[in-house]
């Protein structure tokens, strides 16, 4: 009888220590399979760890990695579906919870993403991209005095975090306080000017926020100017030719103006988004 439980105890030992290795493995040839872009390959590796042992502590990785993927191919709910479980079984996965609201934001649920970012917020309250992702989300929802709070603490802990400072130029646009919104801008633009290896697009992109800004108070030329800027910087922004199109069109000038809506649209700008812009150049 001796001599058969210990055949029982080598059987199930062998068979545990089978299932480990089997767990493993497929745990590490799917991380492979990522590095090297195999996307199905590593779905069905996921698969099948996950399948080996469902309640293995490294499955949150797992499931982290499944969601990625699954967003890369736009299989957006499969990859909330796969980011929840993750943070099933790791909830206070503060890289889990930022993957999770990056999709959320994706998919238009603002709300939910901000849920996230909160969460982050309270197990890292110096977390930037959070408080930049945060701060954006309640600009959107025109809680300003919020939005306020975000990038405050955000410049408190990085003061020439250059996506903070153009969010928050732009929350004073929104705002319709334009002075400190031009002196942020303008602040930007020269240092961009002044940098070692200036960004073009970067520098692209600010002369567009002032041009809209000077166009809201409606300054046409310092704004027709800044989209100058903008296009010798980098003449790729559909948003630069469309704005310059409408100033152009306020001032009746119709055929520049149509060149401009023609070049937005080789840009990418639909035709619908320029139908009525376009009859207005006629």
């Amino acid at each position: 009888m001796k001599q058969l439980y210990t055949f029982i105890l080598l059987a199930l030992l062998t068979a545990t220590s089978a299932t480990a290795q089997s767990y493993t493995d497929l745990y590490e040839r799917s991380v492979t399979a990522l590095e090297q872009d195999s996307l199905q390959l590593a779905e069905a590796l996921i698969t099948q760890a996950l399948k080996a042992e469902p309640a293995n502590e490294h499955n949150a990785l797992l499931f982290a990695n499944l969601g990625w993927l699954q967003r890369r191919q736009h299989r957006y709910e499969e990859a909330l579906d796969s980011y929840t479980y993750a943070l099933n079984f790791a909830p206070l996965s503060v890289s889990i919870l930022m993957d999770r609201a990056t999709l959320l934001l994706e998919m238009g649920r603002d709300e939910r993403a901000r849920v996230d970012y909160s969460l982050v917020l309270d197990l890292d309250r110096h977390n930037q991209e959070a408080l930049l992702m945060r701060a954006y989300i309640y600009q959107r929802e025109r809680n300003y005095k919020e939005a306020h709070a975000d990038y405050d603490s955000l410049l408190s802990v990085a003061p020439r975090h250059y996506q903070g400072r153009l969010g928050l130029a732009t929350l004073y646009q929104k705002e319709q306080k334009y002075e400190p919104a031009m002196m942020l801008l303008n602040t930007l633009v020269e240092e961009e000017r002044q940098a070692d290896t200036p960004d073009n697009q970067r520098l692209a992109v600010l002369h567009l926020a002032k041009a809209y800004v000077e166009w809201e108070q409606g300054w046409a030329e310092p704004a027709l100017m800044d989209l100058e800027a903008s296009m010798q910087a980098h003449d790729q922004l559909s948003e630069a030719y469309l704005l310059q199109g409408q100033i152009l069109l306020s001032q009746g000038k119709k055929r520049p103006a149509k060149n401009c809506f023609l070049r937005a649209r080789e840009l990418g700008v639909s035709d619908a988004e320029l139908r009525e812009w376009m009859q207005q150049c006629k």
